[in-house]
């Protein structure tokens, strides 16, 4: 059983160990379980996996009827997990986070069954957090997590990438033809994150001129919530997208990059390796999408721009990017070096080593 959710960034990461674990046990059954009403419920189904949803969500940053019901939705979601459990008899249960996987993984220790958790950030999830002490594992992208897990559960794996997305620059010419753009022109991609992001939409928007001024064609992920509001100002060269089913393709296209700097799209970056430009949101738990960029841009492998700067800033620093190719290639050379190819393959084998372990 495999549970992670709220977002493309716990989604994926589960999707990709399941996707793993087949290849190695094609006899071997599989079932999700996400959150009632979240983008798991249609994602995994179309990764081919069955998904069961509890009826539960985070807890908010302000007094809410959402928080006041917490407490139910928890012990509702508890009940419905145990029979889950019972009626799957899994082997194993597995969690990459999001509120989601709280209820599964804490059940399946009641009943003694082997967990493992992924984390993806720089800074430790709180339903992670919650699950730690009874995991009997802990695969981690970012060094250091001995902070927030018990030390001797810790095991540096890197963030699994979707197979699809392991070789992408054989894919441009499909690319191009699947995204409908002119081959003769460099495209700019821009992905917001899975929900898309309000300030990175406001700024595309108003950035088109320039984007047209140096000649370049824009893919644009703006996000379900904000498509209505865009879709309008799409032309030849700007694709406006709710939502991106091909990433691989759309990476394989991407001369240069803007995106979010969630855990999973700067470990899908570094094994892409194209320039990008890091906007981190800032409201994220302990801002760690911006240590996450920051640990990049560090390294010389991209830059980072802060939402509150990009009205002073954006113009200058892209002008500067798209004109020095010297730095294109520098960006490219050195996100490479961060990339770990082979971490869905060494989660898959600490998930093998606890579950012959715990039997």
């Amino acid at each position: 059983m495999i549970s992670g959710g709220g977002t493309g960034g716990h989604i994926y990461p589960a999707i990709a160990i399941a996707e793993e674990l087949k290849d190695r046990h094609p006899e071997a059954e599989f079932l999700f379980v996400g959150a009632k009403d979240k983008m798991e419920m249609t994602k995994v189904p179309e990764a081919g996996f069955k998904i069961e949803g509890l009826w539960i969500s985070g807890i908010q940053r302000k007094l809410s009827l959402s928080n006041l019901m917490f407490p139910f939705k928890l012990m509702s979601s508890m009940v419905k997990a145990r029979k889950l459990i019972k009626k799957f008899k899994p082997d194993i249960v597995i969690g990459t986070g999001g509120f989601a996987s709280g209820p599964l993984l804490k059940m399946a220790s009641i009943l003694k069954i082997p967990t493992l958790i992924q984390e993806q950030n720089a800074y430790a999830g709180i339903t992670n957090k919650w699950l730690a002490k009874e995991a009997h594992s802990i695969c981690v992208a970012y060094a250091g997590m001995e902070q927030f897990f018990p030390k001797e559960k810790v095991v540096l794996t890197g963030n699994p990438i979707r197979k699809d997305l392991l070789e992408v620059r054989s894919k441009k010419e499909a690319g191009l033809r699947h995204f409908q753009l002119d081959s003769n022109k460099k495209t700019l991609l821009i992905v917001g994150g899975s929900l898309g992001s309000q300030r990175i939409n406001e700024l595309i928007a108003s950035q088109l001129s320039l984007f047209e001024a140096e000649n370049l064609q824009v893919l644009w992920q703006c996000g379900k919530l904000y498509y209505d509001r865009y879709a309008a100002l799409e032309t030849d060269s700007v694709r406006v997208l709710k939502y991106i089913s091909k990433m691989d393709l759309a990476y394989a296209v991407a001369d240069v990059i803007l995106s979010r700097a969630g855990a999973g799209a700067v470990s899908e970056l570094s094994l892409v390796g194209k320039p990008v430009v890091f906007i981190p949101s800032p409201n994220v738990a302990e801002d760690h999408q911006t240590k996450n960029a920051k640990s990049i841009e560090d390294q010389d492998a991209a830059i980072m721009l802060r939402e509150k700067d990009l009205d002073e800033k954006f113009e200058s620093v892209f002008k500067n990017l798209i004109k020095d190719i010297e730095l294109q290639k520098k960006l490219s050379k050195n996100i490479l070096t961060l990339a770990k190819p082979m971490a869905t393959k060494t989660i898959a084998d600490e998930v093998e080593r606890v579950e012959k372990e715990v039997r």
